[in-house]
């Protein structure tokens, strides 16, 4: 996914927004490292893209809100040996 930096930041910033994903899964769909995801979402696309940066922000939001229960979901399952 090397390249055009732009194109790349776009192309996750929909990955994101179409399927409402992490950053760790767009992260493995694209064979990056989430350092990269996030720095081409936090800071490359709001510089060319800003509609496009607030639409994703809200997915990363919601998702970071929703973080805690899903790691309590986690645990749970790992404790009853599922």
């Amino acid at each position: 996914m090397k390249g055009n930096i732009e194109e790349r930041a776009q192309q996750l910033a929909l990955y994101i927004i179409e399927n409402r994903t992490t950053v760790r899964s767009a992260a493995q769909k694209f064979g990056i490292s989430k350092s990269t995801v996030h720095k081409d979402i936090s800071k490359r696309l709001p510089l060319f893209d800003r509609s496009l940066y607030l639409q994703v922000k809200a997915v990363l939001d919601e998702n970071k809100a929703q973080r805690h229960i899903r790691g309590g979901d986690a645990t749970r399952r790992k404790y009853q040996g599922q």
